[in-house]
């Protein structure tokens, strides 16, 4: 039986936010457990500090019940006519974007002094351009990841080595740990993809060419962690599909998928000229288990898909992440000066901390660690230096001050970069 995962370091941050004024906003791609977190995690924690039941209004408005609740006046009316007394209310919606001028809803509900307003969304839209000014400097948003690692292994119950293979293949959607064999979990995946996510992206921003588009979300499944643009993947429509599609076609198509939070892009930054380098991106998935699934489970590739994992767990720690690039100059054996651009897989800003990291699935000799190392040594600051690698090893610090730590280890231990 699958046990109830906590899903404290977000419980935390909503009851953190409790009665400071400004509204909570959940959110992250659909089913990594938003509603969970809204309608089970926070309603169990709001009934154990005695409030009392009829005092949470909870509306999921993707609900067929809740449909009429869908017009902006009515779903005012409706929270105005339950609130009977002076003591605190707390309104839980979920799904808020379906609602049109919903803005006008929560600036309105924000108004009434004894409300407390949490609400959740699978569109980023609805916290940028489709926002008024007065309402974006009055909302907290928590935005919440499928299953990190140490959760799904809270979930299954399992050692974190035995874990592993699963996770990396199916990621961390909730509803994944209910089903027993490889084909329910596939299946599923599958169609949550094929019937939610794309239907929902190519609905909601009108998409004509249905095709143009799969395959684009597709051709990035095929390359995540490698550096491209919408110039590039143009190229890749003519060269290998012979379509002709334009960047600013794949721009937009790009923003669509990141705005529905399929994708994340990291923009490349130069370390050592400190500034962000417009030219190639890298994206990566929100989860893995999605991505793979459009892949039809071919190009398991665990370079990447180990790359990717550490991209979504340093961003659900809260972190900045960028591609660093550091330019190397050198005379050849020609006695000629040449210059190499040498890649850090990531520049991870928290705060006023800065981490380099290299993701490396092995390092099997020394030849190979001089190779990983090489970039974090070309960068002079006095932040730390951190190559993760897949294999169980006792973290260590060289000579250099480069920090190794095995994956389980970062994945496990969300203080890990501090160790």
């Amino acid at each position: 039986m699958r046990m109830q995962i906590k899903r404290d370091f977000y419980l935390q941050q909503l009851i953190d936010g409790k009665h400071n004024g400004l509204i909570k906003i959940v959110t992250g791609i659909r089913r990594c457990g938003k509603s969970y977190l809204l309608f089970t995690l926070f309603r169990q924690h709001l009934l154990k500090c005695d409030v009392n039941d009829s005092h949470i209004i909870q509306i999921a408005l993707d609900d067929i019940e809740s449909a009429n609740l869908r017009d902006p006046l009515s779903l005012y009316k409706h929270i105005k006519s339950r609130i009977l007394d002076d003591e605190p209310y707390y309104i839980l919606l979920d799904e808020v974007q379906l609602v049109p001028r919903f803005e006008e809803v929560l600036n309105s509900l924000l108004r009434i002094s004894n409300v407390d307003v949490y609400v959740t969304g699978s569109n980023s839209k609805f916290l940028s351009s489709d926002i008024i000014t007065e309402f974006r400097g009055r909302g907290d948003e928590i935005r919440l990841y499928p299953l990190s690692f140490a959760e799904y292994c809270e979930g299954v119950a399992l050692a974190p080595e035995k874990a592993w293979l699963d996770y990396c293949t199916y990621g961390g959607l909730p509803q994944v740990l209910s089903l027993e064999t490889e084909k329910k979990k596939l299946d599923y995946l599958s169609n949550l993809f094929e019937s939610v996510y794309l239907v929902d992206i190519i609905e909601r921003n009108r998409i004509k060419n249905n095709q143009e588009f799969s395959d684009l979300v597709r051709i990035i499944a095929s390359n995540i962690g490698s550096p491209t643009n919408p110039s590039k993947l143009s190229n890749t429509f003519k060269s290998v599909r012979n379509v002709s599609i334009s960047s600013v076609t794949i721009n937009r198509y790009l923003n669509y998928m990141q705005d529905a939070f399929l994708i994340e892009r990291a923009d490349r930054y130069d370390v050592k000229g400190k500034k962000y380098i417009g030219a190639l991106s890298k994206y990566y998935f929100s989860d893995i288990g999605i991505r793979n699934a459009i892949l039809g489970l071919r190009q398991q590739e665990e370079t990447h898909i180990m790359e990717n994992i550490i991209y979504n767990e340093l961003r659900r720690r809260g972190c900045k992440v960028d591609v660093g690039m550091v330019e190397h100059r050198f005379v050849d054996t020609e006695g000629k000066w040449q210059r190499k651009q040498l890649e850090v897989d990531f520049v991870v800003n928290e705060g006023n901390q800065r981490y380099y990291i290299q993701s490396v699935l092995a390092l099997p000799d020394e030849d190979k660690r001089k190779q990983e190392m090489a970039s974090l040594l070309k960068i002079s600051d006095s932040f730390k230096k951190i190559i993760v690698v897949k294999d169980s090893i006792k973290p260590w610090r060289d000579e250099n001050g480069i920090y190794t730590m095995g994956l389980i280890d970062f994945l496990m231990d969300i203080d890990s970069l501090n160790n």
